[in-house]
């Protein structure tokens, strides 16, 4: 299994863009493109059904070696096997999601600052989302924080951090450039006409290699 370290590319499942019956091939595209972390975000289905799609999906991921982690539900870690569990801001601390998924999972967390950032450091997450970057429609009532702030929290904060919202490979260069060193993308991956080679190419362009 890869460690936090070794991801750069950052997928997440979402039932927004990708429904329930297709998303067994649209991972297996995602990690034969490189995807190295992924995640299901399901919001607003059942918490039963989230478990039950985790489970079939899980065994995908974890042959390649591909951390699977479940967005919100930190209780279903357990019983599902998969990696670890995302959690917003405003959802609860690291430590109370920590509880429900057991302490050897991974325990990531949303910020919209770099105060927000820190003190989900000083909270105990093991990685941290940063963003949304660009308005996107996965998160319209956030305001889109930008990128002059990437350097900033990367020098304040000395854990994997995955900038997302709004992040497509015709930007990821200029992302890149103003200091990010791991990414979230999800509707560029989902909607791609070619999932496995757009996901080639965002690795590719995060890795600084000329394909």
């Amino acid at each position: 299994m890869r460690t936090l370290d070794q991801c750069k590319l950052y997928g997440i499942l979402d039932t927004g863009y990708c429904a329930p019956e297709r998303m067994g091939a649209m991972l297996e595209q995602m990690i034969a493109g490189g995807v190295e972390i992924v995640q299901l975000r399901a919001k607003g289905m059942e918490p039963d059904r989230i478990g039950e799609l985790a489970r079939e999906l899980h065994p995908l991921s974890r042959a390649a070696g591909v951390p699977f982690m479940i967005n919100d539900h930190p209780e279903l870690v357990g019983e599902t096997g998969v990696e670890g569990a995302h959690v917003g801001v405003e959802d609860m601390t690291v430590a109370e999601a920590r509880a429900l998924a057991g302490a050897r999972c991974w325990i990531g967390k949303s910020s919209h600052s770099v105060a927000q950032a820190v003190a989900g450091m000083t909270q105990g997450a093991d990685y941290l989302g940063f963003g949304p970057l660009f308005a996107t429609a996965t998160k319209p009532d956030y305001v889109p924080i930008g990128t002059a702030e990437i350097a900033q929290v990367h020098g304040q904060v000395s854990l994997p951090i995955f900038c997302i919202g709004g992040i497509k490979l015709e930007n990821l260069a200029a992302v890149r450039a103003a200091g990010a060193r791991r990414v979230v993308i999800v509707s560029g991956i989902l909607q791609a006409d070619d999932v496995e080679g757009y996901s080639r190419q965002c690795v590719a362009e995060l890795r600084g290699v000329v394909i």
